[in-house]
């Protein structure tokens, strides 16, 4: 009973700081695209509460701040983003459980967790695309999902793993 408890607190957590970190980029859709702050506590999230909790928070928070905060515009974005941090809580979620607990695997976890998560964004995007009668080009994917994102990448990287080390060490992670 105490671990769940621990496990709601911990998502209701992670869930507002997907609400919270993006005004650090002051609501500029670019900046935001570059720095990709909502990712991070479904990475976390994942990772510290299991694939489940990573993927309710992952597909609930671009939704959620889009209804509160019209960011991101919930159509296409926010929708396609639902799937992505799903795919994002999901994996980390899954192959931290899974893997050895060691920082090698902390890393594999992650950058598991990035590919397909944008790969499943790509994905949605290109259905959506389709059904409005529009096309998703392949560089269009790279350039949205790799180029523009290169800042945000980098910044998950050296964060994330940082950061599950440092509650691991406190004994905050539940997803064992």
């Amino acid at each position: 009973m105490k671990k769940l408890t621990l496990k709601i607190v911990y998502s209701a957590l992670c869930l507002a700081l997907c609400l919270i970190l993006p005004f650090l980029t002051g609501q500029i859709p670019e900046i935001g695209n570059m720095l990709c702050p909502m990712h991070i506590p479904v990475f976390i999230c994942g990772f510290i509460c299991g694939f489940p909790w990573g993927m309710a928070v992952g597909f609930i928070a671009p939704l959620l701040r889009s209804a509160i905060f019209t960011m991101p515009p919930l159509y296409p974005v926010a929708f396609a983003m639902a799937f992505e941090l799903l795919a994002y809580g999901f994996v980390s979620g899954l192959l931290y459980k899974l893997l050895p607990k060691k920082i090698p695997y902390i890393y594999a976890s992650l950058v598991a967790a990035m590919i397909s998560g944008r790969i499943v964004w790509g994905i949605v995007k290109a259905i959506l695309a389709t059904i409005a009668g529009s096309t998703f080009p392949l560089e269009v994917f790279y350039t949205e999902a790799v180029l523009n994102a290169i800042p945000g990448i980098i910044l998950q990287i050296v964060m994330i793993p940082l950061i599950i080390i440092a509650l691991r060490k406190a004994r905050l992670i539940l997803n064992d």
